[in-house]
C-alpha cells in the first residue's frame, strides 16, 4: 500500500469532505431540533446555527424558517453552501462573531462547544449568543460530557471502511478536561495506493455545574436532558440545554 501525506492542517480542512460519510444521518438531529423550536418558541422565524459545518442540521429545519449559519472552516462551508443554498452563510469564530442581526432561536449542536478550547471561551460564545438572540429568545446546544470524553479515550481506536476509504479514529484524554482526537483517513486513490489525510480535533470537557452556572448570567433555563430524556451528569453519554434569554 502506497501512501501520500497531507501533513498538519486547519481542522476539518482535509475532513471535511469525509465528514458527512462518516457520521449517522442528520434528520434526526433536525428533528430533535424542530420539536425543541415547537415547544419553547413556537412563532419563531429565523434560526442561526454555530459551527453549521456541511449545512446539514439547517436543511432539515424546512421551508418555514430563515436560516442562518456561521463556521470557522471554510471547506465544511463550501460543502454547506451547496447543500443548502438558501441559508446565509458567514465564517467566522463563535466566540467573537457580529451579525449585526438578531434571531429567535441559536442553535450550537453536535459537539461544536466542546470544539472552544477554554472555559473563557464558552463564556465568550453565551455572551455572543444573548447579543444575536431577541428578547426572549431560545437557545439550544448540547455537549460531549467529560465520563463520555473519558470513556473514548479508555476505548480501543474506531476503524471504519466507507466508500474504498478507512477511518482509525482514536481518542486522547489529559485526564483532566481536554482530549485530542486523532483522525486518519486512508483515502483510496487508484489500485493499492492510498492517500492520508490526518487530522487532530481538540475538544474540551467540562463539569455541568460549571456550565449552568455560567448559562445563569444571561439565561433562564427552561430543561436540560440526557439522550434518553433524563437529567444529565457528568457521566451521561450527551448533554442536552435549551435556554431563552432572560429580558
Amino acid at each position: 500500500m502506497r501512501l501520500q501525506y497531507f501533513g498538519k492542517m486547519p481542522e476539518y480542512a482535509a475532513f471535511a469532505r469525509f465528514y458527512d460519510s462518516l457520521n449517522d444521518e442528520p434528520e434526526p438531529r433536525s428533528r430533535k431540533m424542530l420539536r425543541y423550536i415547537d415547544r419553547f418558541a413556537p412563532h419563531a422565524t429565523s434560526v442561526l446555527e454555530l459551527g453549521c459545518g456541511t449545512g446539514a442540521v439547517l436543511a432539515g429545519l424546512g421551508s418555514g424558517l430563515t436560516l442562518t449559519g456561521i463556521d470557522q472552516s471554510p471547506e465544511m462551508l463550501a460543502i454547506a453552501r451547496r447543500r443548502c443554498p438558501r441559508a446565509n452563510l458567514f465564517e467566522a469564530d463563535i466566540t467573537s462573531f457580529s451579525l449585526n442581526d438578531r434571531f429567535d432561536v441559536v442553535l450550537c449542536v453536535f459537539d461544536t462547544l466542546n470544539h472552544v478550547p477554554t472555559f473563557a471561551g464558552w463564556r465568550a460564545v453565551f455572551e455572543r449568543v444573548s447579543e444575536h438572540l431577541r428578547p426572549g429568545g431560545l437557545f439550544v446546544f448540547d455537549l460531549n460530557t467529560l465520563g463520555r470524553l473519558r470513556s473514548l479515550s479508555e476505548s480501543p481506536p474506531w476503524v471504519h471502511h466507507f466508500d474504498a476509504n478507512t477511518l482509525i479514529m482514536d481518542v486522547e484524554f489529559d485526564g483532566e478536561s481536554l482530549s485530542v482526537w486523532d483522525v486518519q483517513v486512508f483515502e483510496h486513490v487508484k489500485d493499492d495506493q492510498f492517500r492520508l489525510c490526518h487530522e487532530r480535533i481538540v475538544e474540551l470537557g467540562v463539569p455541568l455545574a460549571m456550565v449552568r452556572e455560567a448559562l445563569e448570567v444571561r439565561f433562564e433555563l427552561l430543561e436540560e436532558t440526557d439522550s434518553d430524556g433524563n437529567r444529565p451528569d457528568d457521566e451521561s453519554v450527551r448533554a442536552y440545554f435549551a435556554c431563552r434569554r432572560r429580558e
